[in-house]
């Protein structure tokens, strides 16, 4: 399970530290084998480790290809999902392209989110995290109800 939120820096070969709190997860978990990918919702990347990216590719996988919305989600999600290995110094390297999708460049929030991480540019975290505290919850911006069930 990956929670809470790190901000690191990528440095000019595009690679970042894994937040050390995460290491020993990733070690026991996929063996330092990760996914990434891009988010097709916001310009953010997503890395899973490699047993939970297989996961979601299966289903991806098996929606049906005459579709034309699952085409382009399988196009995009399994289209831009790269294989990744942590190295011995705890580090990512980021291909340029998928840097590019998500504009990072030096300060990159890494956002855990359970089986998951997201990979944000730090200024474009920080609009959309001020945007959605500052959405009201109105018609189309509504939680769903199962939320309604939930004690914070």
């Amino acid at each position: 399970m990956f929670r809470g939120i790190n901000a690191v820096n990528i440095d000019e070969k595009g690679r970042f530290a894994v937040p050390t709190r995460h290491r020993e997860r990733l070690k026991l978990d996929c063996d330092n084998h990760t996914v990434v990918t891009i988010d097709t919702e916001e310009r953010c990347l997503l890395l899973y480790p490699l047993a939970a990216w297989e996961k979601i590719e299966a289903k991806l996988s098996q929606l049906p290809s005459f579709n034309a919305g699952a085409r382009r989600i399988q196009r995009l999600l399994i289209g831009h999902a790269t294989d990744i290995d942590i190295d011995a110094g705890g580090r990512i390297l980021l291909p340029p392209l998928l840097r590019e999708y998500a504009n990072l460049d030096k300060k990159l929030i890494v956002l855990g989110q359970g089986n998951k991480f997201e990979l944000w540019d730090e200024a474009s975290w920080q609009a959309r995290r001020d945007s959605w505290l500052n959405e009201k919850m109105d018609g189309g911006n509504s939680l769903p109800d199962e939320i309604q069930t939930l004690s914070l």
